[in-house]
């Protein structure tokens, strides 16, 4: 098979498959009959000249002949052999008749468990919070009536902190494992659209349904799920697991056996963090970055990105990603940008306010939004002790809520007075869109003053990269502080903590970055534990 990259089409083009063939046909100098099958690989767009946008396309084709002398004969380096890829299971050589335990349902946990339900382990998974369903409303009802439920909310409960964002799905590892992940998203119900685009979203209502046919699957090989239960003690003898303690919601504690536990805890479980440290567990201080989330109008952004064509059908919302390195600063970047999508209240502490941005798949709110980040270093965080990093998140989001007004509403600005130091008194053209509403103030007065120089800089220079990014109107609320762990737990070679059988795994545990990044993780860590001879 013979991948061919860098393939331009226009917008309007008429047959996607019959000019990509022609286009190919050239290229290689053969004709479009001689192409037995074709592809797409990748496809994105190139919108750098705004009167003449173009998708660019990879391919991947067979055709009649010697594909090896073809290759040999074409001049173009854009032309590639490949083999169609297939992900194989290890073997399982474990011994060991214990049931390993899962410790969360996010994409890391997710693919643990998947790789080890299909090598016949039955692990048994642990999830503090609710089924995705059953978390939804408590989402909802937490933003209505501002209830917290500490187990179950944004950052906990079925499908992980990724269920409520944009549910994106880019990634900069290179790992053929990310291809199992996007073709296991899509044989439980993503849109086959992910495997091809450059930018590939699952948006946060579909990605419900993909989060509950994943536990289904993995219910079908024998797999178990114990709901809204958590862990609260790892019991461990001569340097190893022994089992594990869990706690149910009605207070009910009890041990369970077992020699293999993944901790695919998230980013957000602080609680566990702190049992796992007091047990001895080696961890390491991380950077990790705060800001506050951005909004603008999603026509605005599409019209900055796309020019004349801002509308045109084939588009959809435009997207951005933006960085800079201030003089004299420290970096800063946008994360996670969400499309015609909202700014939500992602708290999982009581009294804390926290915010991150989702979308739905149609990409149709009135706003677009991304966090505005810089980067916080262990130098920045006063001590020495390995959970520093995480008391400085916690400081920031409970300064949040006391300037939010006590009642989860979030502090937020316009973007010309936080410019100008200013505290604002409301908002122009862009509404924010925070579910438990905003109180207008100077930001500023949150967020460490390193940071917010360095954003001032940063919005000004980012006006310069997408025309309006810095306007009047723009609207910023924060905190953004969960963009990533902010402590490592340290594992070795074998994917295992100096306890043996105890595997820190995604983003939580500081060895991942998103969705993808955590799921590729979960596969490796299950690798890890079928090759352990135990």
């Amino acid at each position: 098979m013979l991948r061919i990259n860098e393939i331009k089409l226009p917008l309007d083009y008429e047959d996607e498959q019959n000019d990509l063939k022609k286009e190919v046909a050239r290229l290689l100098k053969i004709k479009s009959g001689d192409i037995k099958t074709l592809e797409i690989y990748k496809k994105s767009v190139d919108s750098r000249k705004k009167n003449d946008i173009k998708f660019i396309f990879s391919v991947d084709i067979t055709v009649d002949g010697d594909e090896e002398a073809l290759l040999m004969r074409s001049s173009a380096p854009r032309v590639q052999k490949v083999e169609k890829y297939v992900y194989t299971l290890p073997e399982n050589k474990r011994t060991s008749q214990l049931r390993p335990v899962v410790v969360g349902f996010g994409p890391a946990g997710m693919f643990a468990s998947l790789m080890l339900a299909r090598a016949g382990l039955k692990p048994l998974i642990v999830e503090r919070g609710q089924k995705v369903d059953e978390r939804t409303k408590s989402v909802y009802a937490f933003w209505n009536d501002r209830v917290l439920n500490t187990d179950s909310n944004i950052q906990f409960g079925e499908g992980g902190a990724g269920t409520f964002s944009d549910g994106k799905l880019t990634t900069g590892i290179k790992d053929s494992r990310v291809r199992e992940v996007f073709c296991e998203f899509c044989r439980n119900g993503a849109p086959e659209e992910i495997m091809i685009s450059a930018l590939p979203h699952i948006g946060t209502d579909k990605l419900k349904g993909v989060v509950k046919s994943l536990r289904e699957k993995v219910i079908s090989l024998g797999g178990e799920f114990r709901f809204e239960t958590k862990l609260t003690d790892i019991i461990i003898y001569n340097g190893s697991v022994q089992g594990v303690t869990l706690t149910e919601k009605n207070g009910k504690t009890y041990d369970y056996e077992t020699d293999t536990v993944i901790l695919a805890i998230g980013h957000s479980a602080r609680d566990t963090v702190e049992m796992l440290y007091n047990k001895g567990v080696p961890m390491l201080q991380k950077p990790f970055s705060v800001g506050a989330r951005i909004e603008h109008k999603r026509e605005m952004i599409n019209e900055s990105q796309y020019g004349k064509f801002a509308n045109h059908p084939r588009l959809g919302a435009a997207s951005y990603k933006l960085a800079c390195h201030p003089q004299g600063g420290r970096g800063a970047y946008t994360f996670c940008m969400c499309p015609g999508g909202t700014v939500v209240c992602a708290s999982s502490e009581k009294n804390t306010v926290v915010t991150n941005g989702m979308s739905e798949y149609a990409r149709d709110k009135e706003n677009s939004n991304c966090a505005v980040l810089v980067g916080i270093s262990p130098e920045d965080f006063n001590s020495e002790h390995p959970l520093a990093g995480m008391y400085m998140q916690r400081e920031i989001e409970e300064k949040a809520f006391l300037m939010g007004g006590g009642d989860y509403s979030a502090p937020s600005q316009l973007v010309k007075d936080f410019l100008n130091n200013v505290a604002s008194t409301g908002c122009k053209n862009v509404k924010p869109s925070f579910p438990t509403g905003v109180k207008y103030t100077n930001l500023r007065a949150l967020l460490p003053e390193k940071v917010t120089n360095t954003m001032c800089d940063a919005l000004v220079k980012m006006d310069k990269m997408l025309s309006g990014f810095a306007c009047d109107d723009a609207l910023l609320t924060g905190p953004e502080t969960r963009s990533s762990a902010p402590v490592r737990i340290v594992r070795d070679e074998f994917m295992q903590t100096k306890i043996r059988g105890l595997y820190p795994c995604g983003e939580g545990a500081g060895y991942a970055g998103g969705i993808v990044s955590a799921g590729v993780d979960g596969i490796k860590v299950a690798e890890a534990v079928l090759g352990d001879e135990r």
